[in-house]
């Protein structure tokens, strides 16, 4: 029987992961100009890519974490945990993306949809990474 839970557990995590992973999409699409997808995947444009990686990665280390440290409560508080940190790491990511914007010369939204390679990417990228992990130091 634990094993049946268990699983359930874990279907009841991916979904609400793969949903912070979503709105995180939503959200980099938001700041950037034009269509994220096109420009990943039609554009085969790489500075978007690595952006949009780091951002989901980013994410996903603060799913974890808020899972992982709250796994052994109940259900709804562990899940209600995640929501919140995820949702958290969203709107901190999209803030930090805008300020790193709004800081450095040029239009950095701009030249993250590119498809010449800018290091400015990897910078935006390491953004995405930093503000996430700030996120998961402040769960555990």
């Amino acid at each position: 029987m634990d094993l049946l839970v268990h699983t359930g557990y874990a279907l009841v995590y991916a979904v609400v992961g793969i949903a912070v992973l979503g709105l995180g999409y939503a959200a980099l699409d938001l700041v950037t100009p034009g269509h994220l997808g096109s420009h990943i995947w039609t554009e085969r444009c790489v500075n978007a890519a690595i952006v949009l990686a780091a951002g989901l990665l980013g994410l996903g280390f603060v799913v974890f974490a808020a899972i992982w440290t709250n796994a052994t409560g109940s259900l709804g508080v562990a899940l209600g945990w995640t929501v919140v940190f995820g949702v958290l790491g969203v709107l901190l990511q999209a803030l930090a993306f805008r300020l790193l914007d709004l800081l450095t010369p040029g239009d950095m939204a701009e030249l993250v949809t590119q498809r010449e390679f800018h290091p400015a990417s990897v910078v935006a990228a390491a953004v995405q990474l930093a503000v996430s992990l700030i996120v998961v130091a402040s769960i555990a």
